[in-house]
């Protein structure tokens, strides 16, 4: 099965036990762009006809605003904890073009870019007149 085929079915098989919490880590990281794209209609398709609460992990800034309801920014290290936390009170299906959702990635990016920076500057990788 190709790599789509193979997260459909692993999406089912999860699905069938009608749970009321999915914890998707990274589902669409290995696929390629045009069946992420598929794959994230059906997973927005899925969560409305089931109402189920999907946890779902991405590194991916618009994959998570389109996506999601909430949008979770976690510090970097092992002892990472919540930083920030982004409401995403726009309907569905979400356009990266709307100025809203671009705003909104704005906000997520430059937070993620602090906590780079700052991580960064602990390890002293970088010094404070490098910062721009």
């Amino acid at each position: 099965l190709s790599g789509g085929m193979r997260q459909r079915a692993q999406i089912a098989r999860v699905l069938v036990n009608e749970p009321s919490v999915v914890l998707m880590d990274e589902p669409f990281g290995a696929l390629d762009a045009q069946t992420r794209e598929v794959l994230q209609s059906e997973l927005d398709r899925i969560w409305k006809s089931t109402g189920c609460t999907i946890v779902f992990v991405t590194h991916d800034i618009w994959e998570a605003i389109l996506l999601a309801d909430r949008v979770v920014t976690m510090t970097a290290g092992p002892r990472a904890h919540i930083k920030a936390i982004e409401e995403v009170d726009l309907p569905h299906p979400r356009d990266p073009a709307d100025p809203a959702c671009m705003a909104l990635y704005a906000r997520i990016r430059d937070d993620i870019g602090a906590e780079v920076t700052r991580v960064l500057r602990a390890q002293g990788l970088i010094e404070e007149e490098s910062i721009q």
